[in-house]
């Protein structure tokens, strides 16, 4: 202990009002009251006490001041009391040690005009904090200012408690689900607050003053070196707060408060109040939103990753690691599942969440949106991704036989799942319903897309509406007033390449019918079929009228 004699500078404190609301009044504080600061105090030993809480003020002449006193009290004397010999001075300070008072601050003006030699060793022995005052001070205006700033503190820390039981009754009330628990923890403790389940697995974090990286970076680790507790406490390494969270009787995981950056002082008692108060709101929120909340992390990290709300890549890296997914050392692929509303087994997301489980990939699986469940593989780079998807495909379609499952490209960065998820998402727009697959395959690719599946998700854009309309609309007209067929000659025409004689084989008709019919449909719209760009323009809006009257 460093017992070089300080004198007590001021912190931010000009007046007695100034005291920091909310927070325990410590000696440094009030040392550095004006009404103490006038009569120039010194500390002559315990400097590094000098953020020990002051709970009260008491004056004393007595030479046994211990038996009045309960602990945490600074004691003000004249001196006057203190026993000649150097053994009844260590007994006057082993009693106030003993029972745990604050300091003790002697005035050096009447009896003594330097401390005592024996009264400077036995505080120091005892790590009792010696305060001198070489000015005369008026002790009766201290404890005036000092208790009513303590009181004061009180009652401000009382009705702090009192908004904090307030509000989150309200939320209860409202039936809040854990995010906005998890929010109002964050925002009236100011502090970091994470919700783990018991495989230490962190499902929601609330950051206040640092970033997902910095709290969620080896999250597991760092949870497992904190050890669980049947009731709110402080512990493991970082000196995390924490409080059990149960569900229906039964402990189901634990919020954990981080604490500040390095000058914040300790958790005091109104974070433990917020801390209680949010897992018991989070208890009534797991009876009233029953779906697991581990399915709704998952569905929550993959539409933020698919968004791309995050402040850096190595959020993103925290973020997913701390709910089990692997990060280093692998590749990624997205997987889209489409599952038309009706006919649909119920709890897709529960079902295929648990087969994925029994093929040992790590991933995570989410609605995207109705009816469109997103999975994110983690793939070793020695495991081939194909027979895990065939086996989701597979558990889709007995989910139900319209289901459509589409891959996005393999990527080597999460920071690229994004883009993959995206390519997933195209090839599933534009999948036509009852789409025929390759042989061997039960999923959809990428190189799946031709013409026909480009247009078919293009399929409500007015601009190939319109373009379809341009091309063919004259014909189809004729084709109606007059009950002719010329749209399907234009067909055999086209898929025979402009070959006449077969198309007219196609269409079972007479070489010389078939070349009139050409010559009525070239007539209409304008066009010379012998020209390949116009016979390619026409089989687009053909194909793109087809995808029309099948969407």
């Amino acid at each position: 202990m460093n017992d070089t004699p300080s004198t007590a500078g001021p912190p931010d404190m000009d007046d007695p009002d100034s005291s920091p609301p909310g927070r325990t009044l410590t000696l440094a504080d009030v040392l550095a009251l004006p009404v103490l600061a006038v009569g120039r105090p010194l500390v002559v030993t315990g400097v590094t006490g000098l953020d020990r809480p002051v709970r009260w003020v008491h004056i004393t002449e007595l030479t046994d001041p211990a038996s009045f006193l309960k602990g945490g009290e600074l004691v003000l004397t004249t001196g006057m009391p203190l026993p000649e010999e150097p053994a009844g001075i260590r007994r006057y300070v082993d009693e106030l040690a003993g029972v745990g008072a604050a300091a003790l601050l002697i005035e050096l003006v009447r009896r003594y005009h330097r401390p005592p030699d024996a009264l400077v060793h036995a505080c120091r022995a005892r790590g009792l904090p010696l305060i001198t005052l070489a000015k005369d001070v008026n002790f009766l205006e201290v404890t005036q200012v000092v208790h009513a700033l303590i009181l004061g503190n009180q009652a401000e820390a009382m009705r702090r408690t009192q908004r904090v039981h307030e509000a989150f009754t309200t939320l209860t009330l409202r039936g809040a689900g854990p995010e906005d628990v998890m929010r109002a923890a964050a925002e009236m403790s100011g502090h970091t607050v994470v919700l783990e389940n018991l495989v230490h697995q962190a499902l929601i974090c609330e950051p206040s003053g640092t970033t997902l990286e910095e709290a969620l970076t080896d999250w597991e680790q760092r949870s497992r070196a904190t050890p669980p507790g049947d009731r709110t406490s402080q512990c493991g390494p970082e000196g995390w707060l924490t409080a059990p969270v149960e569900y229906q009787g039964e402990r189901w995981g634990r919020v954990a408060m981080l604490p500040a950056p390095a000058t914040e002082p300790a958790f005091g008692p109104e974070h433990i109040t917020v801390l209680e108060r949010t897992a018991m709101a989070l208890t009534v929120a797991r009876l009233i939103h029953p779906t697991p909340w581990e399915r709704t992390a998952h569905r929550n990290a993959l539409r933020d990753l698919l968004e791309q709300r995050h402040r850096s890549p190595e959020d993103v890296h925290a973020r997913l690691a701390a709910l089990g997914l692997p990060t280093e050392n692998c590749g990624f692929l997205t997987v889209v599942v489409d599952l038309p509303a009706e006919g649909t087994t119920a709890n897709p997301e529960s079902r295929l969440s648990q087969d994925l489980q029994t093929t040992g990939i790590p991933a995570l699986l989410g609605e995207l949106a109705p009816g469109r469940l997103g999975v994110l593989l983690a793939l070793s780079p020695s495991h081939p991704w194909q027979p895990t998807v065939e086996r989701l495909s597979h558990a889709a379609l007995a989910l139900s036989p319209r289901a459509v499952v589409s891959v996005g490209s393999e990527v080597a960065h999460l920071t690229d799942a994004p883009r993959s998820f995206h390519q997933a998402t195209r090839v599933a727009e534009a999948t036509p319903p009852d789409q025929p697959l390759p042989p061997g395959r039960s999923f959809h690719e990428r190189a799946d897309v031709d013409l026909r599946r480009l247009l078919y998700a293009l399929r409500e854009d007015t601009r190939i509406q319109e373009y379809a309309e341009q091309q063919l609309g004259r014909l189809l007209d004729h084709d109606t007033r007059h009950g002719t067929n010329l749209l399907t000659t234009l067909r055999h025409y086209l898929d025979a390449a402009g070959n006449k004689t077969s198309a007219a084989r196609r269409g079972g008709l007479s070489r010389e019918t078939f070349y009139q019919r050409v010559r009525t449909i070239e007539r209409l719209l304008d066009c010379d079929l012998e020209s390949g760009d116009q016979r390619t323009a026409l089989h687009v809006a053909l194909t793109a009228l087809d995808v029309f009257r099948v969407g």
